[in-house]
């Protein structure tokens, strides 16, 4: 379909009475509502006369206010959390029984694989304490590595109960 001189024309009129492109399409025919935008935006036009359907306002009507002015009441203070912050992990690496630092190429499934500086600079090391369990971690750096859930109104059971955590 071309947009003909004809077709512009009633295009540009029922764009400035406020019809949607929805609407004008229709009433063009052969053409969908997104070529009607193009065109729209094409050709340039801008304002609209009124809106393709009247607004949803209500008109309200000025009530008598009160005399006594509106109170703010301050909320409550947030009870503090009911688990202590885990303690800060150690900050320098353990040495190990050589005099040297754990590296990529010394750590073990036993050694807590914790980063310790910039892994561009000579610095770099991995914490290198003994690990717990399964963990990557010594138990300093788990519990900063793994934090319990912090939901908002979750309770302090389901936090700590990581099935039922789970199972919600």
């Amino acid at each position: 379909m071309a947009w003909t001189e004809d077709r512009v024309a009633v295009l540009s009129k029922l764009w400035a009475e406020g019809l949607s492109a929805s609407q004008i399409a229709t009433q063009l025919g052969g053409v969908t509502r997104n070529a009607v935008i193009g065109k729209v935006h094409r050709l340039g036009l801008s304002g609209r006369a009124t809106p393709s359907r009247p607004s949803k306002r209500k008109i309200s009507t000025p009530r008598a206010t009160a005399s006594a002015p509106k109170t703010i009441i301050p909320r409550a203070p947030r009870p503090a959390a009911a688990i202590a912050p885990p303690p800060p992990p150690p900050i320098e690496a353990k040495r190990l029984s050589n005099g040297e630092y754990a590296t990529i190429l010394t750590i073990t499934e036993e050694t807590c694989k914790w980063p310790i500086g910039d892994p561009s600079g000579d610095d770099f090391r991995f914490c290198g304490r003994n690990t717990n369990d399964s963990s990557p971690y010594c138990q300093a750096h788990s519990r900063v590595a793994y934090q319990p859930a912090r939901r908002r109104g979750a309770s302090q059971k389901a936090i700590a109960n990581p099935t039922r955590r789970a199972l919600n």
